[in-house]
């Protein structure tokens, strides 16, 4: 599992301790840092031990799914390796996608207009979204 670095990150620490609780799945989590407004301006690092990604299933994690610009991005790195297997968790997918990612695990589907934002906070381990 890879968290995206700020709330994402967050939000993968929370749901690999549930998936864990409830299963006997062994998850190695990682952190990812990229500068989400200009993602090309400084190295895009995968973060924590260093593991091989040959061959694993990868879940990347974010809070808010937007145009899939960071998202498209975030995976520059992990694509260095030959994963079995990529898949995308976020917690508010906003529908407006420019680039070809899709999201394959999603808390909350909101239709929203581009002026509009979403604010992702996670309050005592509970995910609290505001439309700003």
């Amino acid at each position: 599992m890879i968290g995206i670095d700020g709330t994402g990150y967050e939000y993968a620490q929370l749901l690999k301790k549930e998936i864990e609780s409830i299963s006997e799945i062994s998850i190695k989590l990682l952190g990812l840092k990229l500068d989400k407004q200009k993602p090309l301006s400084h190295p895009i690092e995968i973060l924590g031990p260093a593991l091989s990604l040959d061959k694993k299933v990868i879940l990347m994690v974010d809070d808010v799914a937007n145009t899939g610009k960071t998202m498209y991005y975030a995976l520059k790195p992990v694509m260095e390796f030959s994963p079995r297997k990529v898949q995308v968790a976020v917690l508010v997918d906003r529908q407006h996608k420019l680039f070809p990612v899709s999201s394959d695990f999603v808390g909350l589907s909101l239709n929203t207009t581009m002026q509009e934002h979403i604010r992702v906070e996670l309050v005592k381990g509970k995910a609290e979204a505001y439309l700003i």
